[in-house]
């Protein structure tokens, strides 16, 4: 009877550890952990479910935000967009972010200003936004998803999107200012701020 009552409580302990190490060695946490932080970062806008159209258009993707909401690829923006995807492992980012923030703020209510955090963790992207003072919209693209199917290997891309989804142009690499962005804005989604 010990001998049974011993091999059942080893089979019983290493059920226990087996599942603790899967639990670790898991690509993602929890949805309970995930969803119980609170994120300084502005909820994704609700979006209309008019379909994306144009020439060039985003992959079909759709990301959580850490904010709320959802961010939906294949549909329209509704109004001109900036996208920016960026990480906390991104340097020029340090620097660029702030300025998006800036002009977000300057643009409100005539462009959208968003963000795609991407091949990063949610606590550093969240402890960098948090240090930059970005409080613009972001979605969470932990594995990179996007990058990968845009092609992109290195950070910061901005897409400037019409308002139906449809990609203007693309900015590799960081924007210097506010008054950069303006132009660019101007120049490629024709609104003057």
């Amino acid at each position: 009877m010990r001998a049974l009552a011993a091999g059942g409580a080893a089979v019983l302990l290493t059920a226990a550890l087996a599942g603790c190490t899967a639990d670790r060695n898991s690509a993602s946490p929890p949805a309970a952990s995930a969803s119980s932080s609170v994120s300084t970062l502005t909820p994704c806008p609700e979006q209309a479910g008019t379909p994306a159209k144009g020439a060039d258009l985003l992959p079909a993707l759709s990301f959580d935000c850490p904010g709320g909401g959802t961010l939906d690829l294949t549909r329209a923006p509704g109004q001109p967009t900036v996208l920016n995807l960026w990480g906390s492992w991104c340097s020029p980012c340090r620097e660029e972010l702030p300025v998006l923030q800036q002009f977000a703020d300057a643009a409100a209510g005539q462009v959208r200003v968003m963000g795609v955090i991407s091949k990063d963790g949610r606590p550093q992207a969240e402890s960098f936004a948090a240090d930059a003072g970005v409080t613009f919209p972001s979605a969470f693209d932990g594995d990179g998803a996007l990058m990968t199917d845009l092609g992109v290997n290195a950070l910061p891309y901005t897409y400037f999107l019409d308002a139906d989804g449809a990609i203007v142009y693309t900015q590799v690499g960081p924007v210097a200012s506010v008054d950069e962005l303006r132009t660019l804005a101007a120049q490629h989604l024709g609104v003057h701020l």
